[in-house]
């Protein structure tokens, strides 16, 4: 079996990119969808293995000794990374690996693998990002303000890096687009 295709899905903070990858999931023919690795804490509803895989610092900097992490970054006072393993088997399976993953760590996925896809999803306004990431209520002013700053620092690099743009103003558009994107890299049929 041919091996499989690397997408990479960035953004800012609250701009819907988990959902739109389980949805570009349910909606492709053999995508996988890469679980990270996060020292954070677990949130409400989160699922370990669903939604990411919940180690401590210390099973964090042994996989980074140990050479397993893809990538890793440390976003906000948290460290994320993406497994190595998984990723390698899932593209030997032949699969279409979606990697939701930050703009520090798709950089350093792209120079593992030069034809990965890379999407950016943008908000459709810097206001309409602030009431999202409002909405969502996950840390104070302070916090808030800082994470608003670091998403224009990521859209303006995106710029650069990603090769698709696509914004998050009507989620199902969205998620039309981005499975529109990852169909046509992978030569299927609409």
């Amino acid at each position: 079996m041919e091996d499989g295709i690397v997408i990479v899905i960035s953004g800012p903070s609250g701009v819907g990119k988990s959902t739109i990858c389980k949805e570009a999931v349910k909606r492709l023919n053999n995508a996988h969808l890469s679980v990270s690795v996060t020292t954070r804490p677990k949130g409400e509803g989160e699922v370990n293995g669903r939604d990411y895989w919940f180690i401590s610092k210390e099973q964090f900097q042994q996989r980074v000794s140990e050479g397993s992490l893809l990538e890793y970054a440390e976003v906000f006072g948290h460290l994320y990374g993406t497994p190595k393993d998984k990723v390698e088997e899932a593209l030997r399976a032949g699969k279409t690996v979606i990697l939701e993953i930050d703009v520090q760590g798709a950089k350093k996925v792209k120079v593992i693998y030069p034809a990965a896809v890379m999407i950016f999803i943008l908000p459709p306004s810097r206001k309409e990002l602030a009431e999202r990431m409002n909405l969502r209520a996950r840390e104070n002013a302070q916090a808030f303000e800082k994470r608003l700053n670091e998403a224009g620092a990521e859209i303006a690099v995106a710029w650069q890096y990603y090769e698709h743009m696509v914004i998050n103003d009507d989620l199902e558009q969205a998620v039309k687009e981005v499975v529109q994107i990852i169909k046509q890299s992978i030569g299927e049929k609409e």
